[in-house]
């Protein structure tokens, strides 16, 4: 069997890191759109950076989940036939012993130079203007896709998706796209669908199962009740 797993801000949250659309996931108030868009960067690049410097940094005062943890096991035991791709751009997957993480909207401990196009991984603050270690010109960027940007692999994702037998959606909104409508092209090409979630997401109503509950619980049950051979209910 070959599944893609799609996993959402939600997963991350039982961490403690804090989500843009929760009622407190603002970061010191800031709208969404006032730090993560082109424009935005344009604006304000002090603001920008300010805002993903503390996000770096917190990321060292949390660690990976139950959930991370499982999906890593799901990898283990199904290899290339497990494909996973998130909307986050923490590294708790990685840090939950995940070895093949598709990032769509990029990651957080990484920078782009915007002069020579070079990508580095990077743990420290951009803010004071370091230079690019390939170019040494001192216009690094966060590596993350801001609103009105392409995220990163579409093709390979839309490719996992015609090729897979599952499609599951955990601890997403439903209502960014384009990853709300991974579910939709799943469906449309008679692909299973699963939903694991706390609440209902924008794309509940269209998912073959949808179960309710914390990722810390639902995701290491799903992965054992896969591996055991009982898969998902028809």
């Amino acid at each position: 069997m070959r599944i893609v797993v799609l996993t959402g801000a939600g997963i991350s949250a039982e961490s403690g890191l804090p989500t843009f659309r929760d009622a407190d996931g603002l970061w010191e108030g800031h709208d969404p759109m006032t730090v993560a868009t082109p424009e935005a960067y344009d604006d304000d690049p002090d603001l920008v950076h300010r805002f993903y410097d503390e996000r770096r940094a917190a990321l060292g005062r949390v660690r990976p989940n139950a959930a991370h943890v499982a999906l890593a096991r799901l990898e283990e035991a199904l290899g290339d036939d497990l494909y996973l791709v998130t909307q986050n751009i923490d590294d708790l997957h990685e840090r939950g012993g995940s070895r093949r993480v598709h990032h769509m909207h990029g990651r957080l401990r990484a920078a782009w130079c915007t002069t020579c196009d070079h990508r580095a991984s990077w743990h420290g603050p951009l803010r004071d203007r370091p230079p690019c270690p390939a170019c040494e010109r001192p216009t690094l960027r966060p590596d993350v896709v801001w609103f009105g940007e392409v995220p990163h692999g579409m093709d390979d994702i839309e490719r996992e998706l015609w090729e897979c037998d599952l499609f599951v959606s955990i601890g997403t909104s439903g209502l960014v796209y384009p990853a709300a409508a991974f579910v939709h092209y799943a469906v449309g090409n008679g692909k299973r669908t699963l939903e694991l979630n706390l609440d209902a997401s924008g794309t509940s109503g269209d998912v073959h199962e949808s179960r309710r509950g914390p990722a810390t619980e639902l995701v290491p049950a799903w992965v054992d009740e896969l591996l055991s051979g009982a898969g998902v209910t028809s």
